[in-house]
């Protein structure tokens, strides 16, 4: 039987939603599973994951060295637990993307990226080609298995559990070629981009930062993450943690408003997964209509104040 150990994402006092739709990954690998938590002053954390339906047991490791989520750190303590596991597997977030290949490279196996599907214990899907293929991978037999579940493709397990949490010491100490500056965020009070319900994304169309302003505007108004094409980024009309396709962030909302967006196939990576696309763009031609749930060719500019009005 498979014994997995996921790594938790945090940010200190809130388990992000991506370790629960990693524990739907697991349950699909069968076996026991575990979480390990890893910060400083973290239990409130640990008892958030110890609620995580299928999850028999999380492992709370406190240490001043683990309260940045610091790859060179992090990937040290995972190994140092990672003895008595079948399977180590972290999200195909921004985070995961750090720390779970550091840790392939140090357990000496290779990585097995963004999982969308599982047909076995060794046996995944998982995309290629920016989405454009999907290809089947198997794993050496007898081969610890470290991987990314792609978080698009899962939904969140749910929160009626009752793990036990088990305190555990820091198997490691401190990097010493590495240390933690800080963290910055830009999103302010809007819900985080990878884990909203609904998203708002404005393109190159906008023409301007003040003109992006509109994006927010109606992202407030429903409640909504605020994403960016890759071209909206280069322009500098907002910050690139707000990009959203295979450069940028892979999200899957139950909404997604795409406004002055082409559907250059990069971004449309990123968007796959979305319950409903709503696209508006002049050019009647442009590809984000064909994979649009629900298409206005229309200006933004117009459309945007109208669709403000209607919601008062």
């Amino acid at each position: 039987m498979s014994k997995i150990l996921i790594i938790a994402e945090h940010d200190g006092d809130t388990l992000n939603t991506s370790t629960a739709k990693v524990v739907s990954c697991a349950q699909a690998i069968g076996g026991e599973i575990h979480i390990a938590v890893f910060g400083d002053g973290i239990d409130a954390v640990a008892a958030q994951a110890a609620k995580l339906d299928s999850v028999s047991k999380v492992i709370a490791v406190n240490a001043a060295h683990l309260a940045a989520p610091l790859a060179a750190n992090w990937a040290a303590e995972a190994l140092a637990l990672a003895a008595d596991y079948s399977h180590v597997l972290g999200p195909s977030t921004t985070l995961g993307r750090d720390l779970m290949p550091r840790i392939a490279a140090l357990a000496g196996v290779n990585q097995v990226s963004d999982v969308m599907e599982v047909h076995g214990p060794g046996s995944f899907k998982r995309p290629i080609y920016a989405g454009n293929a999907i290809v089947d991978v198997e794993t050496a037999a007898g081969a610890k298995v470290i991987a990314t579940a792609r978080v698009a493709s899962w939904k969140a397990a749910g929160d009626s559990g009752n793990a036990t949490v088990e305190q555990r010491a820091a198997g490691s100490s401190a990097c010493a070629h590495t240390r933690y500056i800080g963290l910055s965020a830009g999103g302010g009070e809007r819900p985080d981009l990878q884990s909203a319900s609904r998203v708002v994304s404005g393109g190159r169309a906008l023409g301007s930062k003040e003109n992006f302003g509109l994006i927010y505007s109606l992202a407030d108004k429903i409640g909504a993450g605020v994403g960016a094409s890759r071209a909206a980024v280069d322009a500098g009309y907002c910050p690139n943690d707000m990009q959203v396709g295979q450069t940028g962030k892979i999200i899957a909302p139950d909404l997604y408003l795409a406004f002055g967006i082409s559907g250059a196939i990069q971004h449309v990576t990123g968007i796959k997964d979305a319950g409903t696309i709503v696209a508006v763009n002049k050019d009647a031609e442009a590809p984000i209509f064909e994979i649009a749930d629900i298409g206005l060719a229309g200006d933004l500019f117009t459309v945007i104040p109208e669709l403000e009005k209607l919601l008062g």
